[in-house]
């Protein structure tokens, strides 16, 4: 089997599962040897700031020398980008090695009604890929749930982590901030602890009432103590325990990650779960990398590139653009799925871009770009649909070259990892 070939195994499965339940991952994980029970994790959920934690996280503890996993979702631009070891993709040959040893367990199992999807084999890959590798630890973050996602089949991990919880995922997850959170609180089991960022009134009850019932600690990323000294479009620098941390990733909802990453390094640390220095952590915060989360891809222009798909993402991510663009004509370029929640996220973008070219995204749910348009429209006059990204990006980028502005790409992660490639190559 190619690589190639591995690949179109994986994404020929089901997208979405028929029914909910973790039955069907713990049957299949048992015929790969429950490789899940070998490891040990740090467990991250919430609606935005995820990808960044778990960047953090897993930079400091391989600066503190342990074998680090990493699991997240999506990838922007390499499949590869959601297992990783050490901050590296696994290799080709690892990944394919593994598809062609679990396929055959797959099948048979889909030929007695036991239909596995894609997330789910994707995450029994990086179990069993994690598992041979021998990993110290392993940053494992949710898909779109909690209670029920596929991950949650790990026996208590050292913590479980809580980023900002708003509105996404809704059909599925529940119309309210609470339901949300509700399941986003299944990650947080007996014998272990929770940290949790920032919250609304409404998702932080839940919080609350779950790590009682559970018995378990709550640690808040309100309770670490940073100073920020400088904050630009290339990152932030703050103090935090007399050590000067810089971190390569723009905007205050950024400062809040960061915050609550320290948090759960302080808990593990305090209660020996792990070990490591503050230098370790100095170390692990300027490697950290997430792209297309406020990404700077050039700076003569400006163009920015930022997965915002929802209105607590678009929040921040306009809040930034205020903050460090305040004087600057702005040029969108928006991709949005059809199933977010399109006109909450658009009208925290009012009075921000001067022109708008939306555009077409490789993705079955995807909004048409003409459509895009017409909700846009209230928001910015000026929006124009295009025929596919790159066109939407060369005149969004002409446009800013002419008129000393910036570009800006969001609406989508599956937008941004289509461009980003083409935006390095344009530099």
């Amino acid at each position: 089997m190619t690589y190639e070939q591995a690949l179109e195994s994986i994404h020929s499965l089901l997208t979405f599962g028929s029914r909910p339940g973790l039955d069907r991952m713990r049957r299949f994980l048992k015929e790969l040897g429950d490789p899940q029970d070998k490891l040990k994790y740090i467990h991250v959920a919430g609606t935005n700031g995820k990808g960044s934690v778990c960047a953090l996280l897993s930079s400091v503890l391989v600066a503190a020398g342990y074998k680090t996993g990493l699991f997240i979702s999506p990838y922007i631009t390499d499949f590869r980008e959601r297992i990783q070891i050490n901050n590296r993709m696994v290799d080709r040959e690892a990944l394919t090695g593994a598809v062609e040893r679990t396929l055959p367990v797959l099948k048979r199992l889909n030929e007695q009604g036991v239909v596995i999807t894609e997330f789910e084999y994707v995450n029994a890959l990086q179990f069993l890929i994690h598992a041979e590798a021998e990993c110290d630890i392993v940053v494992l973050e949710t898909g779109m749930g909690g209670l029920l996602d596929c991950t949650n089949v790990i026996e208590p991990p050292l913590c479980a982590v809580l980023t900002a919880i708003g509105l996404d995922h809704t059909a599925v997850l529940g119309d309210t901030v609470a339901a949300i959170a509700a399941q986003k609180c299944g990650i947080i089991k007996e014998n272990s602890a929770v940290v949790t960022s920032a919250q609304c009134d409404e998702a932080m009850q839940v919080i609350e009432q779950t790590a009682r019932i559970k018995h378990v600690p709550l640690l808040t990323a309100e309770n670490v103590s940073v100073t920020v000294q400088e904050e630009t479009l290339s990152g932030t620098v703050m103090t935090w325990n007399g050590t000067q941390l810089r971190l390569r990733l723009a905007g205050a909802h950024q400062i809040e990650n960061a915050k609550t990453a320290l948090a759960a390094l302080d808990y593990l640390r305090l209660n020996d779960l792990l070990d490591f220095t503050d230098t370790d952590v100095q170390n692990g915060f300027l490697a950290a990398v997430n792209p297309a989360r406020l990404e700077l891809l050039s700076q003569d222009p400006v163009v920015l590139l930022d997965g915002a798909h929802n209105p607590n993402g678009m929040e921040a991510l306009t809040a930034a653009v205020k903050r460090f663009l305040p004087d600057t004509p702005v040029y969108c370029v928006i991709g949005m799925m059809a199933d977010k929640d399109i006109d909450s996220a658009l009208s925290l973008m009012q009075g921000i871009p001067e022109a708008v070219f939306t555009a077409p995204v490789d993705n079955p749910r995807a909004i048409a770009p003409e459509a895009l348009a017409e909700k846009i429209k209230p928001v910015c006059s000026n929006v124009t649909a295009c025929g596919s990204a790159t066109e939407a990006f060369d005149k969004a980028l002409a446009l800013a070259k002419a008129n000393n502005g910036a570009a800006l790409v969001c609406g989508s992660l599956y937008l941004a990892g289509e461009l980003r490639p083409y935006i390095l190559s344009c530099r």
